[in-house]
């Protein structure tokens, strides 16, 4: 049978003070939440399960929260990700929903960029077409943006506001309490082979070609011209099993 469980009482409190600050009768939504003593997404059982919910209720949006309770396969294990990814990337397409799936960072990744900064494998980062990271800086929450097929937005400063009973983060548009600003411009996007090391660097093990294509979204052409030009200047080392890093 598929999962139809409304929302229970502690979903419904999480829920009703976004809901009341957006100004929309909570009661109102077509909300559901699974209430299931557990998820497994690399369980086929749990898969089949999970189908026949989304195929029954229809819902604009899959919320899946968080990725690490919701399976028992290794994150850092691209061979373990990859099918639990295509299951998610085949029931969206099937289903004609959404699937916003809630991952975490790895701790002491700070001044890595937002994407390469996920726990586990680079599949994940890969694997989105629009990618939220927020991040905490003292005590603001920044916000970075990422598309599949768009320009990305770095440096949103966002901050929690509770007003009686309504909870929600909203833009702060001035970098000064009160004073209007400059826009915040995205810094500057790095070359291919910045990027490419930028991505070997979060990998402890060699990583084949098409992995690291996959993990970096570059073109093929461009992949290789920048590969050649690591490799020649020794930054790269090119094994059989793939590419890693020179060593210091």
């Amino acid at each position: 049978m598929p999962w139809r469980s409304p929302p229970a009482p502690p979903a419904c409190a999480a829920f009703r003070r976004p809901a009341l600050a957006a100004g929309v009768e909570f009661t109102a939504l077509d909300l559901h939440v699974i209430t299931a003593p557990s998820l497994r997404l690399d369980l086929a059982a749990d898969q089949a399960r999970l189908r026949a919910t989304v195929a029954a209720l229809g819902p604009s949006l899959l919320v899946l929260d968080p990725f690490v309770r919701l399976h028992r396969i290794d994150e850092n294990a691209a061979a373990e990700v990859a099918p639990v990814l295509a299951f998610l990337r085949d029931l969206q397409r099937h289903c004609r929903t959404a699937v916003l799936l809630v991952h975490h960072a790895r701790k002491g990744a700070a001044h890595l960029r937002a994407g390469q900064a996920l726990r586990g494998s680079s599949e994940l980062h890969a694997w989105g077409d629009c990618n939220l990271y927020l991040r905490r800086l003292g005590t603001a929450l920044r916000l970075t943006i990422e598309h599949r097929a768009a320009p990305g937005r770095d440096g949103l400063v966002l901050e929690l506001r509770a007003t009686g009973e309504a909870l929600a983060l909203h833009l702060v548009d001035a970098p000064d309490a009160g004073e209007p600003g400059p826009p915040r411009l995205a810094p500057p996007a790095p070359s291919p082979p910045q990027h490419i090391e930028q991505v070997l660097a979060t990998l402890a093990a060699p990583i084949p070609r098409h992995e690291l294509r996959r993990a970096c979204r570059m073109r093929a052409s461009s992949l290789n011209d920048a590969l050649a030009h690591l490799v020649t200047t020794g930054r790269v080392v090119k094994s059989s099993a793939g590419y890693q890093l020179a060593p210091p």
